[in-house]
């Protein structure tokens, strides 16, 4: 097997395993917005964004095995400082969210409002950060295809995830008031 292969599957390895390390931090923010009066807001496409996910992981693999994508230095370079950039801002998310941060949407606001951070330009860094990942991380290796199917798909999961989100982050006031103006995913767009 060649070697640039190798190093993708490798990387493809390390975001899996921080993926799984992130729910472990998610289940214990969780547990403590419970604690303090906070409720998970039923969501029934949220398996579907867990499969999703894995889903970009195994399909950019298998793509490059089994349809012999060539590496291109010219093409992984920018997709890879892209991914690394997102990556620092879905991290950049995390810790300023704190505790607050987790991978469902919860009824937490009476807790506190984040608009600090990246939230002081847009009300979902987290959601562009992660979208920009699943599209750059496959093409690193040029995996055209995962990224392509899984763009189409991500804006469909995430329209339903919005769908539920944001009306209740949108009822409350103070939320309104802090956020509401904001564009959702990108700095005076949208």
């Amino acid at each position: 097997m060649d070697i640039s292969i190798i190093a993708f599957l490798c990387l493809l390895g390390t975001v899996a395993a921080l993926r799984l390390a992130e729910i472990g931090i998610s289940r214990r923010n969780q547990a403590r917005l419970a604690a303090q009066g906070a409720h998970k807001i039923p969501e029934p496409h949220f398996r579907w964004m867990v499969l999703f996910h894995a889903g970009v992981l195994a399909g950019a693999a298998l793509e490059v095995i089994l349809l012999h994508r060539p590496f291109l230095p010219a093409l992984a370079l920018p997709m890879g400082v892209l991914f690394l950039l997102a990556s620092l801002v879905r991290w950049w998310v995390i810790r300023t969210m704190k505790g607050h941060w987790n991978v469902q949407v919860m009824q937490s606001v009476q807790l506190g409002i984040v608009t600090r951070g990246p939230f002081r330009f847009i009300r979902h860094p987290n959601y562009a950060a992660v979208f920009t990942e699943l599209v750059a991380l496959p093409l690193i290796h040029t995996a055209w295809l995962t990224a392509l199917v899984g763009a189409v798909v991500h804006v469909w999961i995430l329209s339903r995830r919005l769908a539920v989100e944001e009306p209740v982050l949108l009822a409350n006031p103070a939320y309104r008031a802090a956020m509401a103006h904001k564009p959702r995913f990108l700095p005076g767009l949208f």
